[in-house]
């Protein structure tokens, strides 16, 4: 997958097109991930000892990872991903900026 837990990234297609947030989780063997402030749901909840008043909750969904792109972080635009050898190890770089992506 071209991005990971952790990364910034941007939604470019579908209801949320436009949104950025930080991935929480990745699901590679899905080909999802699970994006912050993203792909909202409500859930409705019954009472338990974590919710005592249960009701609807409100919560991200996983969206598919070919609607988000990671953001470049030289101009903060949405960039596509390459990779490079460097110093030995194999490092996700930005095509835009051909900055690293990985620290």
């Amino acid at each position: 997958m071209h991005v990971k837990k952790g990364d910034k990234v941007q939604v470019i297609s579908g209801k949320d097109k436009g949104k950025q947030g930080t991935i929480l989780v990745a699901f590679p063997k899905k080909d999802r991930v699970l994006v912050e402030g993203v792909n909202m749901v409500k859930k409705h909840a019954k009472p338990s000892q974590d919710n005592p008043q249960g009701g609807i909750i409100e919560q991200e969904a996983p969206i598919h990872v070919s609607n988000v792109l990671p953001i470049d972080p030289k101009s903060g635009e949405p960039t596509r991903v390459g990779y490079e050898e460097r110093g030995g190890n194999k490092v996700r770089i930005a095509k835009k900026s051909g900055e690293a992506l990985d620290k």
